[in-house]
């Protein structure tokens, strides 16, 4: 009796898991060379595993792209003073994966495009109380509108769920000069 509950068990929550090619038909459709080009503006909250808003941030974003590889620049101020930075080098392959890298990102990010969704999971290096991190994250977002993506993301340390984060993304101009940002992301790797 226990083993035929296990195996009903079993079944009911691998029907529950979910895959980006759920939302294959989702518009509009999710396109990382025409969203996350020129200037936009990010927004967001950290919460630990039991749901306790751990930090806020804002962030500034800039994208280039070049057919299908892509340069994302991003620099996150947080409410803990702290301001960190990201440069996230992007390729988009024909089959709708998408990979990239960065610098406090461990290997390779991976994922998938589909319909109005992007689903990617990567290993990023944080600090943590004065000393470095690495977490597992899986990363969701989705277009809900042309200039707007909500992302979902969970961050995991030995396969337990240590945070959760929820963001909102804003294309602001598609025609911005992303020099200035990058400029400063210079000068904050050259701080240390």
């Amino acid at each position: 009796m226990r083993i035929t509950g296990l195996i009903v068990a079993m079944i009911l929550l691998a029907g529950c898991s979910r895959s980006v090619m759920d939302y294959q038909a989702e518009q509009p459709q999710l396109l990382l060379n025409e969203f996350f080009v020129g200037s936009g503006r990010a927004y967001g909250v950290l919460q630990d595993w039991r749901g306790r808003q751990t930090l806020r941030f804002s962030a500034d974003l800039c994208g280039e792209w070049q057919g299908s590889q892509g340069d994302l620049y991003e620099v996150f101020y947080f409410s803990d003073g702290r301001v960190e930075y990201r440069h996230w080098q992007l390729q988009l392959h024909a089959d709708g994966r998408v990979s990239g890298t960065a610098h406090d990102v461990v290997g390779e990010a991976s994922g998938q495009l589909a319909g109005n969704a992007l689903y990617w999971e990567y290993s990023l290096r944080i600090p943590y109380q004065g000393r470095e991190l690495d977490v597992r994250v899986k990363d969701w977002m989705y277009l809900v509108s042309d200039d707007q993506i909500i992302n979902r993301t969970s961050m995991h340390k030995f396969g337990i769920k240590v945070a959760d984060l929820t963001l909102s993304l804003q294309q602001r101009d598609t025609s911005a000069d992303c020099g200035p940002l990058k400029q400063q992301l210079q000068e904050l790797a050259a701080q240390g």
